[in-house]
């Protein structure tokens, strides 16, 4: 028998009893439908992260204070600051393979007024060089200079979202708000994050030398000025650890550590951080894949149970085609493909089901201020239609045999 007559034989096979072959395709419709939205989802994501990780640049390093755990990359408070802007200079001045340096020292409890409005927000004191290193683009006026900080300026650089918050639609350059009480003149804005690391669309950047002046003077202590953290770009990403060695023999000498004493600070570069972020995607893409996988497997289960009574309805059809000729491996290869074409169909529907429920998402996050570009992967598609096929076979098989070995004259005999 050729193929085409077994494929056109199975398609009437099926359409005999449409209901019962559309519920058994819905297990697999289901499965492969959430198995490629989810992939599908996962490359979108680690697209968007790997993005935000280039934006920053693959040769930016963050120094923190104290541990890693609970701080994030600015430093977030918990740890006893070990860091000083004496530090910063040192490994400026002292680490070859630096090209910029930026500390920061932050406040996260200032009151900020502008008119009518007031709300407690994130201050950062900053210098100059910070807007590059950590890839800062202004979408109206100008950034803290070398000036300001000398001056001891009472200016401000407002996030994206801060600006909006304290003057809706308005442009804020050349007005002026209070922080904590004192004057300050917004001289910029800061184009959005959007989906960043950090807190930049919040936040409000002074020079630094007018942060420790009027903001944070606790933070002057005997060992220098604090931060609580400090942004440095190497200078090319193969030399991002010559870099990390050179950073971390100067703040251990400074900060009279000896060998067996731990390091009172953190680093770590943008490279490791984009693996570890990979590393944690890839794995909960894999724990969701295999839960919907658990649908495919239901859905396995189904197509055997209808190929059995499908068997068992057909006894007779079956010895009457043995009685005209019809070989035991004509029978199976026709009951293998009744099962894969119904899982072949239940896979293809459930790529169309992939598409509704990515786009739909896709336009969700973009709603949310959070977007995404979701593309069903050619890559992907066959392979879940590679897997609905594989899948049908397998579940068939049994069936198939047993259908293949049914005796020719007892079939005919069966009521």
């Amino acid at each position: 028998m050729k193929l085409w007559d077994c494929i056109v034989i199975a398609i009437r096979a099926l359409a005999r009893n449409k209901l019962r072959s559309i519920l058994t395709m819905l297990g697999i419709l289901i499965g492969v439908g959430a198995v490629v939205a989810i992939m599908s989802l996962g490359q979108a994501q680690e697209t968007e992260i790997e993005k935000a990780f280039a934006s920053l640049g693959s040769n930016l390093i963050y120094v923190t204070s104290g541990t890693l755990g609970g701080q994030g990359m600015m430093g977030a408070g918990g740890s006893a600051a070990t860091l000083t802007w004496e530090d910063a200079q040192a490994i400026d001045r002292d680490a070859p393979s630096v090209e910029g340096v930026a500390p920061a020292a932050q406040r996260y409890d200032a009151q900020i007024v502008a008119g009518r409005e007031t709300l407690t927000g994130i201050v950062a004191g900053v210098t100059q060089p910070y807007q590059e290193i950590n890839n800062l683009s202004l979408a109206q006026g100008n950034f803290i200079t070398e000036y300001d900080d000398r001056a001891k300026s009472r200016v401000v650089v407002l996030g994206s979202e801060l600006a909006k918050s304290l003057f809706g639609e308005m442009d804020p350059t050349g007005q002026s708000i209070r922080i904590d009480g004192r004057q300050f003149e917004v001289i910029g804005v800061l184009e959005t994050k959007g989906v960043g690391f950090g807190t930049e669309d919040s936040t409000a950047y002074v020079p630094l030398s007018t942060f420790y002046a009027t903001l944070a003077p606790d933070q002057v202590t005997s060992r220098g000025y604090s931060v609580q953290a400090i942004a440095i770009q190497a200078n090319s990403k193969d030399e991002v650890n010559s870099a990390i060695d050179e950073i971390t023999a100067i703040l251990r000498d400074r900060h009279r550590l000896r060998e067996w004493e731990e390091d009172d600070f953190s680093l770590i570069s943008m490279e490791s951080m984009a693996g570890i972020a990979g590393e944690m995607l890839g794995l909960i893409g894999l724990i969701l894949a295999a839960i919907a996988g658990i649908s495919l497997l239901v859905g396995a289960i189904g197509i055997m149970n209808i190929m059995l009574v499908s068997v068992t309805e057909r006894i007779r059809e079956i010895g009457l085609r043995k009685a005209v000729g019809a070989k035991r491996q004509d029978i199976l290869i026709q009951f293998l493909i009744e099962a894969a074409t119904l899982s072949l169909c239940g896979g293809a529907l459930g790529v169309g089901l992939a598409w509704l429920l990515t786009h739909f998402a896709s336009v969700m996050a973009t709603r949310a201020g959070f977007p995404i570009d979701v593309m069903l992967s050619g890559g992907v598609v066959v392979m879940a239609l590679g897997v609905a096929i594989f899948i049908g076979l397998v579940s068939g098989l049994y069936p198939a045999i047993r259908a293949a070995r049914l005796d020719p004259i007892e079939s005919l005999r069966h009521e």
